[in-house]
């Protein structure tokens, strides 16, 4: 079954966002603020344009698509003024989860060829805005991207007639029955534009009307219903809550039915209070939202495990987890290697932004980037020099002196460990 979905686009012209290609009137003062609201509202994915002229530019909207991916959690497509093979590979480390490479360009094709061949068909897509050249073109397009990105207002029945690749379709039209009338075509597999690119999109209403028109959209979905769950006698059922990247358990809550068919339909944890009688939305006065990964049930039917991407703390006394107070058995805790690398990631990006009087986090960086190389190639060394010594204790404190400065290194260049999770994956 094919879902459709909604995608955003971002115009970015300096640090702004505006409203379209040959309309720099500024949509948005602050980009990030405008992506995370999309991320965090419904939209499904986020496509982002560079709008920039000079290399100088150029660098600083690669860098500003890299801070948008760290606080969205949606998929991220990106293109503009690519103008060779390096900064193909610059928009993917940024997070992009495929480039897009005008074909309108001169030497696209070459461009097109050279991007497959180093990072594959799934990580390019080819942006266009030319019904003819679409038609001539097609055999090549179809042969390279992995998806197309049709920037035009017309008959999409058309566009779909001679080509096969999934498309995402860039319109400028305000008109809800236009929209729907694309997304019912077979090979169109999201919408963008002006209408969806809204500050104050509803995705979800759009996404009930275009239901009720019989398109399917992406969404949660439950494939069990709620009235073959084992409840309690108040008709809840406990549900477990873990952090979906170190497997931390957070919290447990209840849901009712209603509570349950909420988080499906918003995304975000939506619980029964037991002691208020009535639902809430877990963060919606903290600002700590739950964002639902995946909902799984046990073999008895009666106990719902929640993954979550976890906003700030889960706990309401500002601890990262409610169980933290220790009760019985020994100190001695299997640690998740996950959960410590993302714990001390956090404390040196704590310093960076709060400096500590003394900290030799904060030496780093005030000393910049040519020291904090200095030491990472220092500990590099440290590790071969341990390593031809008899003694394997001498390794793993070597090694722990790097991964520390290895970290250093990451939160100043903006790198996280899921990007580096991610490129191992990908491998």
């Amino acid at each position: 079954m094919s879902y459709k979905r909604c995608i955003p686009c971002i115009f970015i012209a300096g640090e702004k966002a505006v409203k379209w290609f040959h309309d720099e009137e500024v949509l948005c003062e602050n980009v990030l603020e405008l992506a995370k609201n999309y991320s965090d509202n419904g939209a499904d994915e986020l496509l982002i344009f560079d709008l920039s002229n000079s290399d100088e530019e150029h660098e600083e909207a690669i860098d500003l698509m890299r801070r948008i991916n760290r606080v969205i959690r949606i998929p991220m497509l990106a293109g503009g003024n690519i103008r060779r093979l390096e900064d193909v590979k610059k928009i993917l480390y940024a997070g992009a989860k495929r480039a897009l490479i005008n074909f309108s360009k001169p030497d696209s094709e070459k461009m097109l060829e050279e991007a497959v061949k180093r990072f594959g068909t799934e990580k390019i897509a080819v942006s266009l805005n030319d019904f003819d050249a679409l038609f001539k073109h097609q055999h090549i397009i179809r042969k390279y991207a992995g998806e197309l990105v049709f920037m035009h207002r017309t008959d999409m029945s058309s566009v779909m007639n001679i080509t096969e690749l999934p498309c995402i379709i860039v319109t400028d039209t305000m008109v809800e029955d236009e929209l729907t009338k694309m997304l019912k075509c077979p090979g169109v597999r999201g919408l963008s534009g002006k209408y969806i690119s809204r500050p104050d999109m509803n995705f979800y209403a759009f996404k009930e009307r275009c239901a009720d028109a019989d398109i399917m959209m992406a969404a949660f979905e439950s494939m069990i219903d709620f009235s073959q769950f084992k409840t309690n006698e108040q008709g809840l059922i406990p549900v477990i809550v873990q952090h979906y990247k170190t497997s931390e358990v957070l919290m447990l809550a209840y849901m009712n039915e209603e509570a349950f068919y909420q988080t499906i339909k918003s995304g975000r944890m939506t619980y029964f209070s037991r002691s208020r009688q009535s639902l809430w939305i877990k963060g919606e006065t903290s600002g700590h939202f739950q964002y639902v990964k995946s909902l799984t049930i046990d073999c008895d039917f009666d106990t719902l495990l929640a993954k979550v991407d976890q906003i700030g703390a889960a706990c309401h006394t500002g601890n990262p987890t409610c169980f933290y107070q220790h009760v019985a058995g020994g100190d001695e805790d299997v640690k998740n290697p996950l959960q410590i690398f993302e714990t001390v990631y956090e404390t040196i990006v704590s310093r960076k932004r709060n400096p500590k009087e003394g900290s030799y986090t904060n030496y780093l960086f005030d000393k910049g980037i040519d020291k904090i190389l200095k030491k990472v190639g220092e500990e590099a060394t440290e590790i071969v020099i341990a390593a031809k010594n008899p003694n394997p204790e001498e390794i793993k404190y070597e090694m722990a002196d790097f991964l520390y400065h290895a970290m250093v290194l990451m939160v100043e260049k903006g790198i996280e460990w899921k990007d580096i999770i991610q490129e191992m994956a990908d491998r």
